[in-house]
């Protein structure tokens, strides 16, 4: 970090955190990434789940003049963080999708006349242009993407509309940028830079390693093994925890198996009504099951800090995935666990959620159908180009991004699109598709290194520190993971004879 904090800087931001959240100090890395912010500079932010990355903007909005906008993927998350500001006193906006036209345009006339100080909002509504000219109306101080390493095309979760977010940044006047993330490479750190075209920003990375969790695979062959797995772990466990399961129906087939057992377990996945989900989590909030049963839909914004244990009962997709979930047991600072269980035949779910990225034909079908109606009198949106395109929505949807993306289609008021040029000729849809063929490569690397760490005979950390970028641990071994533990007794015996 090259950012200096001045005595007199010192003094005024922790005064303010007094002042606003009661807090008498810092965590590691909030005082450099707020003093950034309220130098104006670009930051990107890297620290663990749990580690208080949402002061390190909300301090700053509230102390500079003008508007905090806030980005952010889940609509659960977006609530939970502006219902903490409301509880504080603080004014708030959301805008997204779950707002009706008359709450919207309440919305909307309040952020015009400069009401909230805080504006909650999805990377959907920023790519309009139509809310990015209301924002432009208001004086912002900052310009937040929560989850920054959805942008990044090697990011474990991807999601196209955030390629947008660079283009909306440049159209607002360029308002310095606060990008944070749980889990970040080094190479996903630079996409995330060259993407939101903050070439200068400051990093603050407070590392990846948390003391406090042990970490342990498990090997398991078969359904049966890994369910008399995971009921040992569970019988052995202390507090609440959550199990992962790669599919909806692995989900429901381990929760009822477990109820029928007499255990307290809840579930929670996509699919549910939001009244279960609320139900479940509330349960799972409360204590009152032992385990909450789940898909990765569950646990972004779950402000849970005594949760014991996670367990993955399917190998993740990724390392990043991976350590960001097991990274939401022992917030509290408190003895935790993240346990694997490890079946090499669960290998292929991986593969078949990758699934087929876009080709150097969808790129030029996707052009062509912007083409097609590039004489009509207002330009088409997406439902008009569905209505003609051959391919599937959320496909046009990323191959659109792209063309954007590298000025082949251009984004006009309404979210509607325009080609710059009549035709996409096939050798440069070849260029363009190299990029997402080399993502699908990145994505098969991705999975071998997880399973390479569920099959590794070394340090669990070590491994995972290495990967995220050569960080070291304090000692030769960590001393609490299954690798471990015996080495850091022995050697504590060793030196005392």
């Amino acid at each position: 970090m090259s950012i200096i904090v001045s005595p007199q800087e010192r003094l005024s931001l922790r005064s303010k955190l007094r002042e606003h959240f009661g807090f008498k100090r810092f965590r590691l890395g909030q005082e450099e990434a707020i003093a950034s912010a309220m130098q104006g500079k670009d930051t990107v932010v890297v620290m663990p789940t749990g580690s208080g990355k949402s002061l390190c903007y909300q301090l700053p909005g509230l102390a500079l003049e003008g508007t905090t906008v806030v980005v952010s993927p889940l609509l659960a998350l977006m609530k939970d963080q502006a219902d903490a500001l409301a509880r504080r006193g603080f004014p708030v906006a959301e805008v997204n999708s779950t707002l009706n036209d008359r709450q919207s345009k309440l919305a909307e006339e309040a952020i015009e006349v400069g009401l909230p100080e805080f504006i909650f909002t999805t990377p959907e509504r920023m790519a309009d242009p139509e809310f990015r000219e209301v924002l432009k109306r208001r004086k912002l101080d900052l310009f937040v993407i929560d989850e920054a390493h959805c942008i990044s095309q090697w990011g474990h979760d991807f999601r196209p509309d955030y390629l947008d977010l660079g283009h909306a940044i440049d159209d607002l006047g360029k308002p310095p940028v606060l990008a944070m993330t749980a889990t970040a490479t080094p190479e996903v750190i630079d996409d995330i830079v060259e993407s939101l075209h903050i070439p200068d920003a400051e990093l603050v990375h407070t590392g990846f390693y948390r003391p406090n969790l042990s970490l342990s695979v498990q090997r398991a062959d078969g359904e049966e093994a890994k369910r008399n797995a995971l009921l040992h772990l569970l019988s052995g466990a202390e507090g609440t925890g959550i199990v992962y399961c790669a599919t909806v129906k692995a989900v429901e087939e381990l929760t009822a198996f477990l109820e029928s057992l007499g255990l307290p377990v809840t579930c929670y996945h996509g699919r549910l009504s939001q009244k279960r989900r609320a139900e479940s989590q509330d349960r799972f909030m409360r204590g009152e099951v032992r385990a909450m049963i789940a898909t990765n839909a569950f646990g972004l914004g779950i402000d849970k800090p005594d949760i014991r244990f996670v367990v993955h009962y399917h190998v993740p997709g990724t390392i990043e995935a991976y350590y960001q979930e097991f990274g939401r047991a022992g917030r509290d600072g408190e003895a935790a666990r993240g346990i694997l269980i490890y079946d090499p035949a669960d290998r292929a779910l991986q593969s078949f959620f990758r699934g087929k990225l876009p080709d150097a034909e969808d790129l030029i079908n996707a052009h062509h159908t912007v083409a097609r109606l590039a004489d009509e009198p207002e330009a088409p949106n997406l439902s008009d180009l569905m209505k003609i395109s051959p391919l599937p929505k959320t496909r046009l949807r990323v191959c659109l991004s792209m063309l954007i993306r590298f000025g082949l289609v251009r984004e006009e008021k309404g979210r509607r699109y325009r080609t710059v040029r009549a035709e996409l000729m096939p050798g440069e849809a070849r260029r363009l598709a190299s990029r997402f063929r080399e993502r699908e490569e990145r994505g098969k690397l991705k999975q071998h290194q997880m399973v390479e760490y569920a099959e590794s005979r070394s340090c669990r950390w070590a491994g995972l520190l290495d990967y995220f970028g050569n960080e070291e641990l304090p000692g030769q071994a960590c001393g609490h993971c299954d690798r471990c533990e015996g080495l850091v007794d022995r050697a504590q015996v060793s030196e005392a004879g």
